[in-house]
């Protein structure tokens, strides 16, 4: 049986500051009129709302130091260069508390490339095996959510480590793998066996209370049909700005940049996040752009989410259906939509 605690809505802010002694806290916090997840102050409460942007930095950040470098001449031989490198990943102990199910299905998404692989990447994995996940199960939906579209859901514990359910007088936490039952054991909080229904009747509400999902199975298969007709691409992607930020707002999007910064004795390398919306996305050193219309970088971002990925993920979308490109697009432009339209019965025909 997983373990299940009991947490008083007013020890809230007095169990995170506990837990933010022996690792960094990254809970939602108001700032403006966005919703973003920053380290706990002591004293702080976090908010509780849906943040604006996933928590995805806490694995994969903006901006991160692959290597640092530093080369000192030797006096006896001054053609001679001594290079040190540090390569050391920035990965303390973490956790992500408040996300939603959408947001830590996203880790699982990022684990396929980064983790899955031939090769592990290091950093990402040091910060990832480092990570805990507490997962903040949704009460309802708001209109740009589609978790359910793309095979999860207000309470999916995929990703997560524990899920926590608002509940009559706090929120019950349910440890839903290793990582988690290791840490409510370690806690001090009461056990929550007796309120367990009733959170589990607040995740069947929540689940209940979505619109039914469409039937997404033949998305792959008319996407790839979909493939040549540039008509219809240019047709969806009309009122796109090519601005690029429902790929900073995804959970799922990976795509990166590597640059160097510094002179010869010293300097750095950097990793920092990119996006396929973006007109030099795909420039290569010879000049040459196979990419240079809006409507090709779009048909890239969709198919590779509907498409490119459950080829090679065992049928699983790289989208959560968390819906900020929806929500946060200066245009409203819907995935949503253009999907359904990519897989009208008119697709089949083509």
């Amino acid at each position: 049986m997983s373990a299940i605690r009991f947490l008083a809505a007013d020890k809230l802010a007095s169990w995170l500051a506990e837990v933010a002694a022996s690792r960094q806290v990254l809970a939602p916090r108001q700032e403006g009129k966005a919703v973003v997840f920053r380290p706990l102050v002591a004293g702080e409460t976090p908010s509780l709302a849906r943040a604006t942007i996933s928590p995805k930095a806490a694995v994969f950040p903006a901006c991160e130091t692959l290597v640092h470098f530093t080369g000192t001449k030797d006096p006896e031989n001054p053609a001679k260069l001594n290079m040190q490198l540090d390569d050391t990943p920035d990965a303390p102990a973490r956790m992500v508390f408040g996300c939603r199910s959408c947001d830590a299905r996203g880790f699982a998404v990022l684990d396929k490339p980064f983790l899955e692989g031939k090769f592990q990447d290091a950093y990402y994995k040091a910060r990832r095996d480092n990570l805990l996940v507490v997962t903040r199960t949704c009460d309802s939906p708001c209109s740009t959510c589609f978790c359910h579209w793309t095979g999860g859901g207000p309470a999916d514990p995929t990703g997560s480590d524990v899920l926590l359910t608002a509940v009559n007088g706090g929120f019950v936490l349910e440890a839903v793998s290793e990582k988690g039952e290791a840490f409510l054991a370690s806690t001090k909080l009461a056990d929550g066996s007796d309120k367990m229904d009733e959170a589990k009747a607040a995740r069947e509400k929540a689940a209940a209370s979505q619109q039914p999902a469409p039937d997404l199975s033949k998305a792959a298969r008319r996407l790839e049909q979909r493939f040549t007709d540039v008509d219809f691409w240019a047709e969806q992607t009309a009122k796109c700005l090519s601005c690029g930020a429902c790929t900073y707002m995804c959970p799922t999007c990976q795509c990166f940049n590597i640059s160097d910064e510094g002179d010869p004795l010293e300097g750095r390398r950097l990793r920092s996040w990119d996006n396929c919306m973006s007109p030099l996305f795909t420039r290569e050193a010879s000049g040459h752009n196979p990419r240079t219309a809006k409507a090709l970088r779009m048909r890239n971002r969709v198919s590779h989410k509907y498409w490119y990925a459950p080829d090679y993920s065992d049928g699983r979308f790289a989208c959560t259906g968390c819906g900020r490109c929806i929500k946060q697009c200066p245009v409203s432009l819907d995935i949503r939509e253009i999907v359904l339209n990519a897989i009208a019965d008119d697709a089949e025909a083509k």
